[in-house]
């Protein structure tokens, strides 16, 4: 059986590792196909399929959209993507505008609570200025001692309703599904289990994600906990998706799950990469 892994990041975005370092880590861990997923930008990707290539595994170009929906941030994952496109490259630049200014939001938002220069603290673990994000503030964050680590971050600040919590417009769902198709991609959602939303806001927006041409959730994800895992694959059945499996690694002091230890996906799903071999 493959080890395939479709979702992780560097720091073309907010990851701590460079594409090439993601590889390395991703073959020594014994994945067979991999897809490097940065949010919003793919200026990885040739370096990654390269460094793939080199290792011996298969490549998937991929990315991860920033969305805009119903209020709420949720992020749509792109595989199997030209990264050559034209279309999606200005889609992903426009998303990306607007970063830095929301940057300094967050930092004016953190100093009412006591953390100051978070803008200049944060810079220091962005190689982009550009894919600024609230993970970058979350490392300062943990630099100072005020928290132990990443998710203890976000369980105090910067999620929603908490300090440092900046609300942001990101692309629409239908401008990222038809950037990702167009790209010649497939339009995954990524980690669902991750969304606040009640039943209801959930069958809008699976149906609306389907409607526009989605095809695939992730399933097997290191941000879902095993018991979501039967749950969105009861949800890829009833919808009529392809189901995805990733490791949503980001740097191996911070990720909830590292490359090669995620289970396989449910045997009552149709993989997204079915066809792909």
């Amino acid at each position: 059986m493959l080890n395939i892994d479709l979702h992780c990041h560097s720091t073309i975005s907010d990851g701590t590792l460079t594409p090439e370092e993601v590889a390395q880590r991703a073959h020594a861990a014994g994945v067979d196909v991999w897809a490097l997923t940065d949010h919003d930008e793919i200026d990885g990707v040739a370096r990654a399929r390269s460094a793939a290539r080199a290792l011996g595994m298969r490549h998937v170009g991929g990315v991860e959209i920033s969305v805009t929906w119903a209020g709420k941030t949720v992020h749509i994952v792109g595989l199997q993507i030209d990264d050559t496109n034209a279309i999606l490259k200005q889609g992903l630049i426009e998303t990306r505008t607007g970063r830095q200014a929301r940057g300094r939001a967050i930092a004016a938002e953190l100093a009412t609570v006591g953390i100051a220069d978070a803008y200049e603290g944060a810079l220091k673990f962005v190689a982009n200025p550009d894919m600024m994000s609230r993970t970058h503030f979350a490392r300062y964050i943990v630099e100072l001692g005020i928290c132990r680590d990443i998710p203890d971050v976000f369980n105090h600040y910067l999620s929603e309703g908490k300090a440092g919590y900046i609300l942001h417009s990101w692309a629409r769902l239908s401008d990222a599904v038809g950037w990702i198709r167009g790209a010649g991609g497939i339009a995954v959602i990524a980690h669902p289990g991750r969304y606040q939303f009640n039943d209801v806001a959930f069958g809008a927006f699976f149906d609306e994600f389907k409607q526009l041409g989605g095809t695939a959730i992730e399933v097997v994800t290191g941000s879902h906990t095993p018991d979501q895992y039967p749950y969105y694959a009861q949800v890829a059945n009833r919808y009529g998706f392809l189901a995805s499996r990733g490791s949503d690694f980001h740097g191996p002091l911070e990720s909830r799950i590292d490359f090669g230890v995620l289970p396989p996906l449910p045997a009552n799903v149709k993989p997204v990469w079915h066809d792909w071999f």
